[in-house]
């Protein structure tokens, strides 16, 4: 199945907490869709990195941890999957 939509929303999503990536959603996907999810979330990663954010806002800190958090989890699913299966990324 194709990704429906931008595979950057998609990644956008997995950073917010609106999407998330389980073995099951991975099934659907073609390697091809997978290796274009992963290189989207990639994108995503650097760009939440790059946020300045002040070291005072705790709140603000914790969001942008957890966004990164998300990602990471859906990188490494992702990732063990493709093992699993012998797709390569």
């Amino acid at each position: 199945m194709a990704i429906s939509g931008s595979p950057k929303m998609l990644a956008g999503d997995i950073a917010k907490g609106v999407n998330t990536i389980t073995v099951s959603t991975i099934k659907q996907y073609t390697p091809a869709d997978l290796k274009t999810i992963m290189v989207n979330i990639g994108i995503v990663q650097r760009e939440i990195r790059g946020e300045q954010v002040p070291i005072d806002d705790v709140m603000a800190v914790k969001a942008k941890n957890q966004k990164l958090q998300r990602l990471n989890q859906a990188i490494s699913t992702i990732a063990s999957y493709a093992k699993q299966r012998r797709i390569p990324l």
